[in-house]
């Protein structure tokens, strides 16, 4: 099996979505809605990825920054390609493309239910914060498309 690493393209796109679903990434309609991954990377052109492994696309992260801190969003591997070395790999090319745009600290969001993403994400370094609250809020109407949401 021959792994290959790229930069993402918005022609990788329903490929990305497709594994996203499959993982059950927290999507929604106008973020990640293939407008919505364009408009992210021509802002973050050199630090999102894919693995691919014969053209088709088995793990992609979507990294970028404001300019001050990196974030890492939607940083999935197909099923059937874990245990392989991809995420971590997938992880070290966006932490190196950060690094050479001048960013100096990423952050990340995990659903807590997410037993096997965070333990990954505690393998990789990324620490647990308890001493802050993430909050949202909507600009636009969204539809969620997760089919474990439960509103609060």
């Amino acid at each position: 099996m021959e792994i290959k690493y790229r930069l993402m393209t918005i022609e990788d796109y329903k490929q990305a979505y497709d594994l996203w679903i499959l993982c059950g990434n927290g999507l929604n309609d106008k973020d990640d809605s293939e407008e919505g991954i364009d408009k992210y990377l021509k802002r973050n052109p050199n630090t999102s990825f894919v693995a691919t492994c014969d053209n088709i696309v088995v793990g992609v992260i979507l990294c970028g920054h404001d300019g001050r801190r990196g974030i890492i969003q939607h940083a999935c591997v197909s099923p059937d390609y874990r245990r392989y070395g991809i995420g971590s790999k997938l992880v070290e090319l966006a932490l190196g493309a950060l690094k050479d745009e001048g960013i100096n600290k990423v952050l990340l969001v995990a659903f807590k239910k997410n037993e096997d993403g965070n333990a990954f994400w505690e393998s990789q370094g990324f620490t647990l914060r308890e001493d802050l609250n993430y909050r949202n809020k909507a600009l636009a109407e969204m539809v969620r498309i997760d089919p474990d949401y439960v509103k609060e």
